[in-house]
């Protein structure tokens, strides 16, 4: 059985991940795609109250149960959008090590940080700030096989391109090189 492709958009709480992926789902039409969303997996947490390092750890393990989900759902054959938020380097790092490399078409979502600012704000259901926080730390690894700018794009328009690319994946892949970088030529990994 061949794996399942996986669209993986990476950007910033509130630069429109959600809205790309539901897109997507609208207008791919070459296989049966499933939208993987890391707030969906935070979501199914209890609400018991955590203090701050039994939250670190719980939410640590969430997220790499969602990249184990990832590649558990491509292995079987699934074709995945996958809307994430790379904000630690260590979730780069334990995607690069589970997701094969070549099933990966890795698209960085992108908005100015004054735009992001006003929809954290309209959407009301985020910490003030969160964006900003994660603004410089998203995209540090500097690698993608495409990049949509949801400021001067729709959400659709997004969509349309990363479908149009989708049959032409480089090769290698954005992942395949920084697998090849950050885990198998010796030199010093992203830190944790």
């Amino acid at each position: 059985m061949a794996s399942g492709r996986i669209i993986f958009l990476n950007g910033t709480s509130s630069s429109g991940k959600s809205s790309i992926a539901r897109e997507l789902l609208d207008i791919l039409d070459d296989g049966v795609f499933f939208h993987l969303a890391v707030d969906d997996f935070n979501a199914m947490r209890s609400k018991r109250e955590l203090g701050a390092e039994e939250l670190d750890a719980a939410l640590r393990r969430t997220r790499m149960g969602f990249h184990r989900s990832i590649a558990a759902m491509a292995e079987a054959g699934n074709d995945i959008v996958v809307d994430h938020v790379l904000s630690e380097p260590w979730r780069l790092l334990d995607c690069l090590t589970v997701l094969r490399p070549e099933d990966v078409l890795f698209v960085g979502v992108h908005c100015p940080l004054d735009e992001l600012a006003r929809r954290e704000l309209a959407r009301g259901d985020r910490p003030s700030g969160l964006s900003a926080h994660q603004y410089g730390l998203v995209h540090a690894h500097g690698n993608y096989d495409l990049e949509c700018d949801t400021s001067t794009a729709s959400p659709h328009e997004c969509a349309q391109r990363i479908k149009a690319f989708l049959p032409h994946r480089p090769r290698p892949t954005a992942f395949a090189r920084l697998r090849r970088r950050h885990l198998t030529d010796g030199r010093e990994p992203l830190t944790a």
